[in-house]
């Protein structure tokens, strides 16, 4: 099926089929994501022009979630936008808004579990200039695999005070002799062996098929033996039942990556914490859980800048269902004031176009930044931690991308 402009993505025995025009839904989003969807659907377009002229081109197809969309229908999510993302597959969204008491849990999260988008993964590397507050945040480059649709994200939880609140502590006293406070809040983790292997299946091929060093598993099985420790022990079978001639384990490996082979090895949460701000280069991809996740994506994004700079990506690896998007929030109070830094949104539009096969188009968005930061004309969060930086607004840094993007 094609729109009048355009044709959709289809997904061909495992692989990608991507048209020379394909239609692309987005989602501006709220607050800045007006302000910084103009910037970066600039820089993503340029991009392509510059590499392909007329031979290629998106079109665009807008789609509504969030306050655009309340004000419209009165619907947070309406059934129209998730149709048009399982249609054309690909998408693009902004930073949203998370109604508060009312509505659903997040905007964010549903359109994750709706649409099955299992792995989170976040790319983070450093751009040379972009202040940071560790010494050697060059050192940090490593891909973060996080599991999008379990954990303590599903949202069951009972509320302290309420009747099948003290039922379940009830059962679970007499069935399990658990001994629960009466004035809990009860919550439940649920962390499954087919979610967790084909998360960790993910990593593992994107490690394999980027030439990658190593695969983390990070957990805290030492405390959490039957949802943390089983996703470590899935992980570690999976590799020896999937991958007996590409994967090793850090033993087997005396700690070095042969050539043609990755590393598989694991790590207890608290302890990455350390050793990603002490010894960031001896980590690569990292899998993990959800909540995990999402800390650890965020921690790692403030070694290299801040989640300003962080894109990332919610994937179906299986169907080739992707949405990219800002990973920061929407920031209501600069809303219209063209003065937020779209990098983040800037670099989910190249990690959409390389999941699309159209890595030369990414590298020219990548490049365009790195030399956009060199030159010090930044938006006001990095000029005022720069020396000598001169402050550009948000479209103005869109501008600078894409000039300097064509050199």
């Amino acid at each position: 099926m094609a729109s009048a402009a355009g044709e959709r993505i289809t997904f061909v025995d495992g692989k990608m089929v991507v048209p020379a025009r394909p239609v692309i839904p987005f989602i501006e989003g709220d607050g800045t994501g007006s302000d910084i969807w103009r910037a970066a659907v600039k820089v993503i377009d340029r991009a392509v022009e510059v590499c392909w002229r007329e031979k290629r081109r998106i079109i665009w197809k807008e789609v509504y979630a969030g306050e655009k969309a309340f004000r419209e229908t009165g619907n947070w999510l309406p059934q129209e936008t998730i149709e048009a993302f399982q249609e054309y597959r690909v998408g693009i969204k902004g930073p949203l808004t998370t109604p508060v008491g009312e509505g659903i849990r997040s905007l964010n999260v549903a359109l994750r579990v709706i649409l099955d988008l299992y792995a989170c993964v976040r790319p983070i590397r450093y751009f040379p200039g972009v202040p940071s507050p560790v010494k050697e945040p060059q050192k940090v480059d490593m891909v973060v695999f996080r599991e999008n649709t379990e954990d303590v994200y599903t949202g069951f939880e009972l509320e302290e005070g309420k009747k099948e609140t003290k039922n379940l502590i009830d059962y679970l006293a007499k069935s399990y002799g658990w001994e629960i406070r009466p004035d809990s809040g009860i919550g439940v983790k649920p962390i499954s062996k087919s979610g967790s292997r084909r998360l960790i299946r993910a990593a593992i091929d994107y490690a394999l098929s980027k030439g990658r060093r190593s695969v983390t598993l990070v957990h805290k099985g030492n405390i959490q033996k039957f949802t943390e420790g089983a996703f470590r022990k899935w992980g570690y079978e999976l590799a020896k039942e999937a991958y007996p001639d590409r994967v090793v384990t850090w033993e087997e490996a005396g700690g070095k990556s042969p050539e043609g082979k990755i590393v598989i090895k694991d790590t207890i949460a608290d302890i990455f914490f350390q050793q990603t701000l002490l010894r960031p280069d001896e980590f690569d991809v990292i899998a993990t859980m959800n909540l995990n996740g999402d800390y650890m994506s965020d921690a790692l994004a403030a070694q290299v800048g801040g989640i300003g700079m962080a894109p990332g990506g919610n994937i179906n690896y299986e169907n080739g269902f992707a949405i990219f998007e800002a990973t920061h929030g929407t920031a209501p109070k600069y809303a219209g004031l063209d003065k937020v830094n779209p990098s983040s949104l800037i670099l989910s539009g190249a990690m959409m176009l390389d999941y699309m096969g159209w890595a030369e188009a990414a590298r020219r968005i990548e490049g365009g930044l790195e030399r956009t930061i060199a030159a010090k004309r930044v938006t006001y969060d990095l000029a005022r931690l720069m020396d000598g930086a001169q402050e550009v607004s948000c479209s103005q840094f869109g501008n600078l991308i894409c000039e300097n993007m064509e050199r």
